[in-house]
Order: C-alpha cells, then sequence, then structure tokens
C-alpha cells in the first residue's frame, strides 16, 4: 500500500514529446518540493526539429527545461543538480558559454559526461533536479 500511496503524490509533467509516450517516461515528475527533470536533447519539440549547432541544441535544452520547471511551480533558481552528456569532448569549449547563460545565478552541484547519444543528430543531453524551500 505505502507504494500505491507514494505515487498518487506524484505530479507528472509532459511536452508531449514522441519520445516521451514511445518510451513510457515523462519529462519531469514533482514529488513535495523535488522536480526531476528528464534528459533534454536539442530538439525543438514543437517542430521536433534539431539544429545543427551544438549551441543551439543547448539552448534548446534549457528553453524546454525552464517551460517545465514552470509548468511544475519552479523557477530556474530551484536547480539544485545538472549533468551533462556531450558525445564529444571537444564540444564542451563551444556549449560552455550557453551552459553559463542558463546556470550562471544558480551554479548547481553538476556533472558532464562524455557518451554517446540514441540519435546521430543529438550532440548534448541536460537533466536537471529542482527544490524549492
Amino acid at each position: 500500500m505505502r507504494c500505491a500511496n507514494w505515487s498518487r503524490q506524484l505530479r507528472k509533467i509532459s511536452t508531449g514529446s514522441p519520445f516521451e509516450a514511445k518510451m513510457a517516461y515523462s519529462r519531469a515528475v514533482v514529488k513535495g518540493n523535488w522536480c526531476f527533470v528528464s534528459g533534454v536533447t536539442g530538439y525543438d519539440y514543437a517542430t521536433m526539429q534539431m539544429p545543427e549547432s551544438v549551441v543551439d541544441q543547448a539552448r534548446n535544452c534549457f528553453k524546454t527545461i525552464f517551460g517545465v520547471l514552470e509548468d511544475a511551480g519552479f523557477v530556474p533558481e530551484d536547480i539544485v543538480r545538472v549533468q551533462y552528456i556531450v558525445t564529444d569532448a571537444a564540444l564542451v569549449d563551444e556549449i560552455a558559454p550557453a551552459l553559463s547563460d542558463a546556470l550562471e545565478a544558480v551554479r548547481p552541484a553538476a556533472t558532464m559526461v562524455v557518451a554517446g547519444l540514441i540519435r546521430p543528430e543529438m550532440k548534448v543531453e541536460v537533466e536537471v533536479t529542482a527544490m524549492k524551500e
């Protein structure tokens, strides 16, 4: 019973991305003062277009993340943790200004991983956790 009660206290947020439906996940899950935002790639989810530029992809990631946080009742300043996945370490210097623009005032705990992503056009993925006080 405890698990059933716990799951009813969850609020699930969707952007309507076809990936969410196909792979059975929520863009974000809110539990109490916490918001867990799934990894977001650089697609413009309204058009399902992916920019070629990794900088534009990173900016799209944060546009999506900030919109999801707003839908969930959070603000960017609530972000306490971020994880970046880039497909090539050589991209880090290129995307650093976009990351700084998005989170300069927040400065959450962060991890960056170099790994492959599920589609060749994806160059960066960003996942965040937010907490309200």
